[in-house]
């Protein structure tokens, strides 16, 4: 019989393992467990029909039907697991942990595999998810600064100096502003983002330092959640004081590069509350390619936002440091020192 575990268990099991997530395609697309590889028991039509029968008919109609698609394949399945694991260690989930996963586990432990289940399935995860999010224990300071202060590069500039981050930016894909999406890769769901969020706080020991960087509860189409974003509001923030002129060229380094239709867009995103005659003379800059005017227009906005935005969000203790370094390492440098020698968190 499979051998079925609960959810830590599973997640430390996985190390060792190959981890098969045996739900429908459409089920895997929408939101999985890091690392998994999708073997599906069902292809989607197939799992509509069984569902249907189920609902319609009853349990042993549905059964045999599930019977008749999956027998088909079973071959293949065989296969496809020794091409995925040929140590044959295999960890396997569908969504309720039901039969889906039990049958492939037979199935795999028939054909001379080491497999483990996990009780409650996917849903069982993602209740995990959602307890460990809003209680996981993170001592947190935020990294602050105004749009073009180069933070992402401080952050990872303090984590090659071996401080720990969490890089809420690259988990969602996403820079953050109406510019944001340029570059990236398209965003993971809401729940697929709650899902790798999770797997990076994992990696990191509790008792120590956790550097994030300060960002709005909305990184382009995701949010971080609500728990974690509370304990994000009330961390200390040290902000980083760069003057305009440089975090301009930091802008027009990190964005110059992209198609101008694509700056346009962006730009019309924030038509609104740049303003008409502002949006004309930034895309009247672009056209032209003075890509500085058309960023000086931005950072004009964007100062004016995060003002707001730092007075609705960070409600912890603020510090500021104006770094005398201009490199990520060097202001990464001067920042430990100000850590170090700073009680931020006694009032």
């Amino acid at each position: 019989m499979p051998n079925r575990v609960d959810i830590e268990t599973f997640l430390t099991e996985r190390q060792h393992r190959v981890l098969l997530d045996v739900r429908a395609p459409a089920e895997y697309a929408g939101a999985r467990i890091p690392g998994a590889i999708n073997l599906p028991l069902f292809s989607d039509a197939e799992r509509a029909e069984v569902g249907t029968l189920y609902k319609q008919v009853g349990l042993e109609q549905a059964l045999l039907k599930g019977l008749e698609f999956a027998g088909r394949h079973m071959r293949k399945y065989v296969e496809d697991a020794l091409r995925m694991a040929p140590d044959r260690r295999i960890a396997v989930h569908c969504w309720r942990g039901g039969q889906r996963s039990a049958s492939m586990a037979w199935l795999l432990e028939t054909a001379g595999f080491d497999v483990v289940t996990l009780e409650g399935g996917y849903k069982n995860y993602r209740r995990y998810v959602l307890e460990q999010l809003a209680s996981r224990p993170a001592r947190i300071l935020v990294l602050g600064g105004k749009t073009g202060a180069g933070k992402t590069r401080i952050l990872h500039a303090l984590r090659d100096a071996g401080e720990q981050i969490l890089d809420l930016e690259a988990l969602a894909r996403h820079k953050g502003s109406a510019f944001g999406a340029l570059g990236e890769l398209p965003q993971p769901s809401f729940e697929q983002f709650g899902n790798d969020l999770l797997e990076a706080l994992l990696l990191l020991d509790t008792d120590r330092l956790v550097w994030v960087e300060s960002e709005s509860k909305a990184i382009g189409k995701v949010q971080v959640p609500g728990e974690l974003w509370e304990r994000i509001c009330i961390a200390p923030m040290i902000e980083v004081d760069i003057p305009f002129e440089s975090r301009l060229a930091n802008l027009v380094e990190v964005y110059a590069g992209f198609p101008k239709e694509q700056l346009q867009e962006s730009f019309e995103r924030i038509a609104r509350r740049l303003g008409g005659l502002q949006l004309r003379q930034a895309l009247n800059a672009l056209d032209a390619g003075d890509y500085t005017a058309a960023a000086a227009f931005a950072l004009a906005y964007y100062d004016k936002t995060y003002l707001h935005s730092l007075a609705a969000m960070n409600k912890g203790r603020h510090f500021s440091l104006s770094p005398a370094a201009e490199s990520p390492e060097g202001i990464a440098v001067e920042l430990l020192e100000f850590v170090k020698t700073n009680d931020l968190w006694t009032e």
